[in-house]
């Protein structure tokens, strides 16, 4: 019986069709699945470019182009165009095997062979040539092949390289693209994923190129997993995965494993592969973790679009780190009694005044969480050997003394009361699972994981069994955006020679992630594991409209001119939920959804769960951390507000630990802007903020 497979980019062009016509597309196919071929008149195509190529017709008007097999079962879908477009289409492109990867790709033939004498002419009046530093021999091992290769050496600069990107084949473009972006050889390779071979894969065999390109090819098992994929078009991007992040996917690992990554380079699409890949392979449980709940809803909706097997789905446990420490927590002593951040600080302060402390609450706060938490220091002789690594104000051994008089004090306090914060409960969470021969978990995933603080990596530590496969760890620590530092060596977690890079931005234009990128220029920002991390090689092969960056004379300008704009975008087409909005504090977030409201545009606040999914999404630049949007406007961006004086140590007190709270705040404005896929918009009124003015 026939079966049908579907090339991945008609998803994207199903999308753009009129509903009546994507209704009789969806008939069609499902015919195609309940009867057979014969059934929806399947035609061949005169002077087709692939004699494979056949018609099958969807309505009086419209014809879809399908790939038959040699030999095989497995008819795929390509296109479905008015009949004569699909037709020239048909007769304008081909489909062909790459060598280097063995997967199918499909190329506009007619064009390349239709540009190649132009673009020679234009060459050999320019001295320079693109690709003039890699030799034929690297070219046709990357899977450039003998019809690109003459084309390739004709390019001469980005912009015309760039033109050509329509009519490559996909493969091939993002082989060329990283060379030119500066990558060697060895480094496209790597990101293509693939492994070297003694000998490439036969170009001849397209039955077999189908069934290895699940990155392009989706395989419909019957008219239900159809109609599953037809409501999700727009979320494909999250489920098919480029060669290098499939690989990561699929990769045994000994031990716990890493993946890094700019924004948008597909590191939680891996890590949720990753763990539906253990969950069909194991029977034990798999968790899937983060730092916050909003992140965690927005992993359990990504689960659900890889599977609908009740059976996977109830292997995978999502839920956010600190929801963990505590169910775990309560399980032994039943809810804990918290204290508040207001109690907290007033008990810093009646330590201060007792004990005639030279510190502030503050101080004394982040001395207790960075460094006594973070180092498990439990007794003074400790305290006096910990490493104060970023702690910038030096302390001699008498005042070592007093700060641990006091961190005693404070705990011993919380002990009296019977109260507990989210740190100790982390504390006594990792110590009841440590204790535990039965792990909860066979396997966990964590996303984000630049986040975490020690304690929790060890609560993750301690609530899996050590082996092959344990621990998968997905992140980036230049979106570090809180006050989170930590060693994975030190805290039990071991990934030299495990870990994986992505370079290769999906969401953001080329535009919008090289201004994001100058907001970190000259960073030194940790790796969590000792060394530096770069952002080095990111990019995106995606081009459009620089940020729009715009000053006001007053608040109330710049909020209605925002409100104005959200309005503009929605007129030219743009869907409301397609569109995020960030401050940095709460009160601005509402007074901008109060401008949208009077303009009858439906906004929520995204703390808030109620209110219709189809709104304008307004929030913090912390609350927007995961996720993205077609259009975003970075509000309030100003010297005020950015960074947040309250979230800054102020640098006569302590000028390493400025230094630091000033990195972490230009990290949570790279990662709002980063949020925007096409369009972002940066407003500020009065003095703007110190990171934008390198770049206005």
């Amino acid at each position: 019986m026939p079966k049908l497979a579907i090339e991945r980019q008609f998803f994207k062009e199903l999308r753009k069709l009129d509903a009546p016509l994507q209704d009789k597309i969806t008939e069609t196919l499902i015919k195609f699945e309940a009867a057979t071929h014969t059934g929806i008149h399947m035609e061949k195509i005169a002077d087709a470019r692939n004699p494979l190529y056949r018609s099958i017709r969807i309505d009086q008007f419209y014809r879809g182009v399908v790939l038959t097999p040699e030999m095989g079962e497995v008819y795929t879908l390509l296109t479905v165009l008015p009949h004569d477009d699909a037709y020239m289409w048909a007769r304008r492109r081909d489909l062909t095997v790459n060598r280097a990867t063995g997967g199918i790709e499909i190329r506009d033939a007619a064009t390349i062979d239709e540009a190649l004498p132009e673009l020679t002419k234009v060459a050999e009046a320019t001295s320079t040539r693109l690709f003039e530093g890699v030799n034929d021999a690297d070219l046709t091992r990357l899977g450039i092949d003998e019809t690109i290769l003459p084309l390739a050496r004709t390019i001469t600069d980005h912009a015309q390289f760039d033109a050509l990107k329509p009519v490559l084949p996909e493969t091939q473009w993002d082989a060329l693209a990283g060379l030119a972006s500066g990558l060697t050889p060895e480094q496209v390779w790597s990101e293509l994923g693939a492994k070297i071979v003694d000998e490439p894969y036969d170009t001849d065999d397209l039955d077999a190129a189908v069934a290895r390109s699940g990155d392009r090819i989706v395989l419909v098992d019957g008219p239900a997993d159809l109609m599953a994929i037809f409501a999700h078009p727009f979320a494909l991007w999250r489920i098919y995965l480029h060669p290098t992040q499939q690989a990561v996917v699929d990769t045994a690992f000994r031990g716990p494993a890493r993946v890094t990554g700019g924004p948008g380079t597909g590191k939680t699409v891996v890590a949720l592969h990753r763990a539906h890949r253990l969950a069909n392979q194991s029977t034990g449980p798999v968790l899937v973790t983060t730092f916050t709940s909003t992140l965690t809803d927005s992993l359990r909706a990504g689960v659900k679009l890889l599977t609908n097997s009740p059976e996977v789905l109830d292997r995978i446990d999502i839920q956010h780190i600190d929801k963990l420490a505590h169910q775990v927590f309560r399980d032994k002593h039943g809810a804990p009694t918290m204290l508040a951040e207001a109690e907290e600080k007033e008990l810093w302060s009646s330590i201060i005044q007792r004990l005639e402390l030279p510190f502030t609450e503050a101080f004394l706060a982040a001395e207790w969480r960075n460094v006594a938490l973070a180092q498990r220091v439990s007794a003074a002789s400790e305290y006096l050997s910990a490493k104060r690594t970023g702690r910038g104000r030096r302390l001699g051994a008498n005042q070592k003394a007093q700060v641990w008089q006091a961190v005693w004090e404070f705990e011993n306090s919380l002990r009296d009361r019977d109260q507990w914060t989210h740190e100790t409960v982390c504390r006594e969470a990792t110590r009841l699972l440590a204790e535990r021969i039965d792990k909860p978990y066979k396997h966990i995933v964590v996303d984000e994981a630049q986040d975490l603080s020690p304690e929790q990596w060890r609560l993750v530590r301690a609530a899996v069994p050590e082996g092959a496969d344990d621990i998968f760890i997905a992140g980036d620590t230049h979106q570090r955006i809180y006050d989170s530092r930590v060693s994975l060596r030190d805290v039990g977690i071991k990934v030299i020679g495990r870990s994986s890079r992505l370079n290769l931005n999906y969401r953001t234009t080329a535009e919008i992630l090289g201004w994001s990128l100058q907001l970190l220029h000259g960073e030194r920002i940790d790796d969590m594991d000792g060394q530096l991390d770069s952002i080095a090689g990111c990019r995106s092969d995606v081009h459009g409209a620089p940020p729009t960056t715009k000053k006001f004379a007053s608040q109330n300008e710049e909020v209605t001119y925002v409100a104005e704009t959200v309005k503009a975008w929605i007129e030219s087409g743009v869907d409301p939920s397609e569109i995020g909005i960030a401050t940095r504090a709460k009160w601005l977030g509402r007074k901008v959804q109060d401008a949208l409201f009077t303009r009858s545009i439906p906004v929520r606040m995204l703390a808030n769960s109620k209110g219709s999914t189809d709104s304008t999404l307004v929030g913090t630049m912390h609350a927007m951390k995961g996720l993205e949007f077609r259009c975003m406007a970075v509000v309030g961006v100003n010297a005020k507000q950015v960074p947040a004086a309250a979230a800054v140590t102020p640098a006569d007190e302590d000028q390493q630990t400025h230094e630091r709270d000033m990195q972490r705040e230009r990290c949570v404005l790279f990662v709002a802007c980063t949020r925007a896929r096409e369009d972002l918009l940066v407003t500020w009124s009065e003095e703007p903020s110190p990171f934008l003015v390198p770049l206005i």
